[in-house]
């Protein structure tokens, strides 16, 4: 029994690395005929490069604008983590505090695990900022949460948090945030 189950193992293994291996060529096949267009075989070296000096990717398109996009992405990351905005996206009524404090602080992993490919094209710094937006964004759900009654509701949280925001606007970084970003795109242009 051991020895067909190992067998049914081997068999698996086969099939899905076979598998992989028939995408990865398919994918290279797709890259190749991106960046050697049927027809365009005769053109110079230089007739092909971008406003970047031809350093783009593989695939033909230059790497300022796959930056660009990134700095994109990550304002929106910001804007969207950001708790005023966090809070109206994801406000359910009826929820209790601690409800609320992990329907948050998921949005906010979420949101962030979604984006964090963006580190490729960004500068560490840039990237340090959003990393640090993220961290500081759930340590005041935590801590406002912490200072909550048991019994209390997901609403109390929400105002907790907004009332913070309000008596103290450098509680939130949103705006450094996205000056810093900013301030690293415009240096693309």
């Amino acid at each position: 029994m051991d020895s067909n189950l190992l067998i049914v193992a081997i068999v698996f293994a086969l099939l899905l690395a076979g598998t992989l291996a028939w995408l990865l060529i398919r994918q290279r096949r797709e890259l190749k005929k991106l960046t050697h267009p049927p027809g365009k075989s005769g053109q110079s070296a230089d007739a092909g490069r971008s406003d970047n000096g031809g350093h783009g990717d593989p695939a033909g398109i230059p790497s300022r604008q796959l930056q660009l996009q990134a700095y994109e992405r990550l304002l929106l990351l910001a804007d969207r983590i950001a708790l005023p905005n966090l809070i109206q996206r994801v406000n359910q009524p009826g929820l209790s505090a601690r409800e609320m404090q992990s329907l948050l602080t998921l949005s906010i992993r979420q949101e962030f695990e979604h984006n964090i490919t963006q580190q490729i094209f960004v500068t560490p710094e840039a990237w340090e900022v959003i990393r640090n937006y993220k961290d500081q964004n759930t340590l005041i759900i935590n801590q406002i949460a912490s200072f909550l009654p048991e019994d209390a509701s997901g609403n109390d949280l929400n105002r907790g948090l907004l009332d913070l925001l309000v008596q103290n606007p450098k509680a939130s970084l949103q705006n450094v945030v996205s000056e810093a970003l900013s301030f690293e795109a415009k240096k693309l242009l």
